[in-house]
């Protein structure tokens, strides 16, 4: 690799949120942006555990690394919670909306309207409300790089993940939108779907139904689950120089999942 080439990832001198990132792919990709070189926030709705995970990374990496819990479901605490980030660190030059949840499989017929507007409220509304909320720290000091983390299941649905998928789905449409919007001031916005990978969220569906890990496992070339590690490659090049070009864009990281 040539210094050239090195210095478009390099992360040096960057400030990074990653919401919902103790634990999981959140996690992963926090400890992957600081090897990399950034300063990173480490954020999930308590504060305890922020604490715990952002010494852990600190020490693994060196990095300055910023716990602060947020809950991005609740629209009015987003502000202050990214008002306490310049307020640390002065600017915010990536922001990984990655907190969502699935709490459990429902089908369409028997969804209820407090657990769609519950999953939305973090997988949809969270991201649009910290993307409103970075976008004039961004636009001031001329770009930054959004990434949404979605799922494969925002192009193809699925059995009883119909909220989930549905709000990934708006995502990537809130993506394409946004990346539109926003070039006009340096800000990318690109999307990231996940296959399948090693989390509590799929351990917890793995405990109900028997079979799970061989069943989502098959849906890829690769016929296996991914590690968590295996996200950081990804979301470093679009939080880097290396993709400065590269916006309003979905990826796929799903060991060859078919959208």
């Amino acid at each position: 690799m040539t210094n050239r080439t090195a210095a478009l990832f390099d992360l040096t001198g960057k400030v990074a949120i990653v919401t919902g990132s103790t634990k999981g792919i959140g996690r992963a990709m926090a400890e992957g942006l600081a090897r990399a070189g950034a300063s990173v926030v480490v954020s999930s709705r308590k504060q305890d555990l922020c604490d715990e995970v952002a010494r852990e990374i600190a020490e693994a990496t060196g990095a300055e690394v910023f716990p602060r819990a947020c809950h991005v479901g609740d629209w009015d605490a987003v502000p202050e919670f990214i008002d306490a980030v310049v307020e640390r660190f002065g600017r915010i030059d990536a922001l990984v909306n990655n907190a969502g949840i699935n709490p459990a499989r429902v089908r369409p017929e028997e969804m209820t309207l407090d657990y769609w507007r519950k999953v939305f409220s973090v997988n949809l509304e969270g991201p649009l409300r910290t993307s409103q909320c970075v976008f004039p720290v961004m636009k001031e000091q001329g770009g930054g790089s959004i990434v949404h983390i979605g799922t494969m299941a925002a192009y193809s649905g699925g059995a009883s993940v119909c909220v989930y998928g549905s709000s990934k789905a708006g995502l990537l449409n809130l993506t394409k939108s946004q990346a539109m919007e926003w070039a006009q001031y340096g800000i990318r916005v690109n999307f990231l779907a996940p296959g399948p990978f090693q989390s509590e969220m799929m351990a917890g569906a793995a405990a109900t139904q028997e079979g799970y890990y061989d069943l989502v496992a098959g849906g890829t070339f690769q016929k296996r689950v991914a590690d968590p590690q295996e996200i950081v490659g990804p979301v470093c090049y679009l939080v880097s120089d290396a993709s400065t070009f590269v916006t309003g864009d979905d990826i796929s990281v799903s060991g060859g999942m078919m959208k």
